[in-house]
């Protein structure tokens, strides 16, 4: 999963240059609102048509819908496409919830579920395969083609995805020279494709199924005859005749990747922070943050040329971060959405995050399943829990991260066709490295007429001052668009994407300092939603021979040079902008605020979409609206369009009138208390200095505690909810504590457990309520105070006089709510 950033794509000559703004009124300016920053972008040399029949790629299903792919973006039944797709390992979830998970990720704007194959969650013990339960690949597809979700399966042999020998089971490193073409490794590949292909028979997309892509081996980086492309090619030879066949077969791009070049379409990645990495102290700024033209791998020595054939597609942009023992670095929600910004507008054109989605590692039948310095590997990651930090959590929390990326996934599903054929361009005078906090970060992308301008203000680990008076020139082939019409401030930790040159039906918008979000068609109009960037005054332009009347309650409305430049408007659920086109159909532009963005929701009901406003997490299937929440007032929701006639739900659903041009309604949950009760039944004993490896490293890493160090762990014994009743859906544990590990018991079985990271630990307790109302126990490994193991700002303990710490602070229960409502 390591990756590191280089290598290609195509360069262009733009500049920025300090200027004085332009000023026309008679007052005298003052000296600072007189300077500004030119962005000058040259876009004027734009790609040729793109380069199609070079790749075996591509397919038709019977129903007669394409996949294709040629050397700038992929399309689907002959529209350009830009999909996002979102990691989840179904064998690290219980097959119970599965279908709800994906659904959650539907509404958080994923088309695409990418997921892992682990040979060794399905053959530990040679020649025993388990297909059953929460390892049922086809049970877990089928659910995905339900709902209208893609695809893509990762059959590795080898995958990582810190599992234990990176997916191998023990008894084939034995007997095989791994990862090459070794007889007797294909030989057992062989036997794996074939048990795949069976459970996959009838669900790829020439068939009519959801799978469209298969990634083959990960991470693989071996050369020579017997490995490299020779092996790439001997791998899906294999899947091929085990019926394994999609229309896209990848590889990952890194490191130093060798692969038949026509055969497979590389694909790439970069993460904010590494769990792996050997610093003591925080990352230094990543060059993710910057807009780049080159692709994210560390080969810098591959011939560079023959990427001009591929797409530029990412499998594993980090949608958070693992916890290793000796490095739990946070991840923030602008450390994933900023990311997602620099490299789309740096040209990507599928968007794949790493993970999207937690989960738990399974119980082996003859080890644990993680990966550890015990079985040769460089890291120690917790055996069970692989919540990830991703937005949708171990146990199916929303994390906040999940409302930022929705906004981003909104814009990319309703404007993507637009988007994906578009260069990018970017600035000649680029910030001279990673840690350059002064230059401000941007690029467009365009078709030469119309396009997108992505800004970004922020970088995990370093503070971003704000950018003043800046204002943009785009150099087209046929124009040049100056925008905004006055110098505005990038806030420091900003990130936003501007379109110009949009049409809005027959309107056409010239630029937007609002962000687009989504659209909504009806049958006599058109909605198109923006929403305000913080400390950014939204402003819109139009082309004034294109609009027809237009009304702009609140705001100010300036014509100068047959341009339209409304501004000086609130954010909120009205109208903000109305327009009679001279086509005849209206166009009705809302202006939200940030917050009120990441509350809105594009659903369809009963075949027909919708936009619905409310706090609630919400995800939705072909009938139902189903919303959650911890706070049960916070279980209403409003619609637009309106609806026919009132909906119903599980509970008391009432209209509320409207909010704006949405029709509101509110419904009645109880609130409900759970009582946990809990009680030290053991104080920690002195802990041992923490031991180190050098394994497969420069220099000495800490090493996770032999189990013998639990028996004199702090102990605590905890009488768990029992969950019943209406309108519940879960009841979280939440455990605030200090120390190095926690792990949670019933009897011996290790139900979950965490490294601390100075956050509250949570753990979903439906899936354990077979366990009946029987005491759980906690115990938690005293942190020294010498450990050699690195915590992000903030979350080191206050260790007092001491130099060990293990204490329990509150351990109590959040209710989250469920109410379901029926159009």
């Amino acid at each position: 999963m390591k990756i590191l950033q280089a290598a290609l794509f195509a360069t262009t000559c733009l500049l920025v240059a300090p200027a004085l703004a332009a000023n026309s009124r008679e007052d005298s300016p003052t000296k600072e609102s007189m300077v500004s920053s030119v962005v000058v972008i040259d876009a004027r040399q734009q790609k040729s048509a793109p380069e199609t029949g070079y790749l075996h790629a591509g397919g038709v299903s019977k129903a007669g819908h394409s996949i294709a792919i040629n050397s700038r973006y992929l399309s689907r039944d002959g529209k350009p496409w830009l999909p996002v797709m979102g990691e989840f390992h179904f064998a690290r979830y219980p097959e119970a919830y599965w279908e709800e998970e994906i659904l959650k990720m539907k509404a958080g704007g994923v088309q695409i579920v990418s997921t892992y194959v682990f040979w060794i969650h399905h053959e530990e013990i040679e020649g025993q395969f388990d297909w059953t339960g929460q390892r049922n690949l086809r049970r877990f597809v089928e659910l995905c083609r339900k709902h209208g979700m893609l695809v893509f399966v990762r059959i590795g042999p080898w995958d990582h995805g810190e599992v234990r020998n990176g997916g191998l089971p023990d008894w084939l490193l034995r007997k095989a020279k791994v990862r090459t073409n070794d007889p007797i490794y294909l030989s057992h590949v062989r036997r794996l494709y074939g048990e795949i292909g069976k459970q996959l028979q009838g669900l790829f997309w020439n068939d009519d199924g959801p799978i469209i892509g298969v990634q083959l081996e990960n991470e693989y980086g071996e050369r020579g005859p017997n490995a490299g492309a020779a092996h790439i090619s001997a791998l899906k030879r294999l899947a091929l005749e085990s019926g394994i066949d999609a229309p896209l077969f990848t590889v990952t791009g890194w490191p130093k990747a060798d692969f038949p070049a026509p055969e497979v379409i590389p694909v790439f990645g970069a993460y904010p922070d590494g769990f792996w990495e050997e610093l003591p102290g925080e990352a230094p700024p990543h060059e993710a943050y910057l807009f780049e033209l080159k692709r994210d791998t560390d080969d810098m020595s591959a011939d560079l040329i023959r990427y001009e054939h591929y797409p530029y597609l990412l499998a594993e942009a980090g949608g958070g971060m693992e916890m290793s023992y000796h490095r739990r670095p946070l991840i923030r929600p602008a450390d994933v959405a900023a990311m997602d910004v620099t490299h789309v507008g740096s040209g990507a054109n599928l968007y794949g995050y790493y993970m999207f989605h937690g989960g738990a590692n399974p119980e082996g039948r003859l080890t644990t399943l993680q990966e550890s310095h015990a079985t040769g590997y460089p890291n120690d990651v917790p055996q069970v829990t692989y919540d990830f930090q991703a937005p949708l959590g171990e146990y199916g929390q929303m994390h906040p991260s999940f409302r930022n990326l929705k906004l981003l996934h909104q814009f990319y599903s309703d404007f993507g066709a637009e988007l994906a054929p578009m260069t990018a361009f970017l600035p000649e005078q680029l910030p001279a490295s990673p840690a350059d906090s002064a230059t401000l970060r941007s690029a467009v992308r365009t078709d030469g007429d119309g396009g997108f301008v992505f800004l970004n203000n922020y970088v995990h680990n370093l503070p971003m001052p704000d950018k003043k008076g800046i204002t943009f020139q785009i150099r087209l082939p046929k124009e040049t668009v100056a925008l905004p019409r006055n110098p505005v401030d990038i806030p420091s930790g900003a990130y936003s994407i501007w379109p110009f040159n949009l049409s809005l039906g027959s309107a056409r918008l010239l630029y937007s300092t609002a962000e687009l979000l989504s659209k909504l068609e009806l049958e006599d109009s058109s909605y198109y939603v923006f929403f305000a960037v913080p400390g950014v005054a939204p402003e819109f332009a139009f082309d004034e021979t294109s609009v027809g009347k237009i009304v702009a309650e609140g705001g100010t409305l300036v014509r100068e040079h047959g341009r339209l430049y409304v501004d000086g408007l609130k954010p909120g659920t009205n109208e903000a902008i109305s327009i009679q086109t001279v086509s005849g159909k209206s166009v009705h532009l809302l202006l939200l605020s940030q917050e009120q963005a990441q509350s809105l929701w594009k659903i369809e009901i009963n075949g027909k979409r919708y936009l619905a406003l409310t706090d609630a997490d919400v995800f939705f299937d072909e009938s139902t609206l189903h919303l959650r929440s911890r706070d049960p007032s916070k279980l209403a929701f409003s619609i637009l369009p309106p609806l026919s006639r009132d909906p119903k739900a599980n509970a008391p659903l009432r209209s509320v009138g409207s909010d704006g041009v949405f029709a509101s309604y509110a419904a009645e949950v109880a609130p409900r208390e759970f009582d946990i009760r809990w009680e030290q039944t053991q104080p920690a004993g002195p802990r041992e200095p923490v031991h180190t490896s050098s394994l497969q490293r420069k220099g000495p890493v800490a090493v996770v505690p032999e189990e013998a160090e639990f028996k004199d762990a702090g102990t605590w014994k905890i009488t768990p909810p029992s969950l019943g009743g209406t309108g519940v859906s879960d009841v979280f544990l939440r455990i605030d504590y200090r120390g190095d590990i926690g792990r949670l018991y019933a009897g011996q079985r290790l139900l979950d457990d965490d490294f601390y990271h100075g956050e509250t630990w949570e753990v979903g307790w439906k899936r354990f309520t077979s366990l009946g109302g029987s005491d759980i126990t906690l115990k938690v490994l005293p942190l020294r105070k010498d450990a050699p193991i690195y915590l992000s700002p903030g979350a080191r303990p206050d260790f007092g006089s001491g130099q060990q710490i293990c204490t329990v602070r509150s351990i109590g229960a959040s209710t989250e709510y469920e109410v379901q409502v029926t159009f």
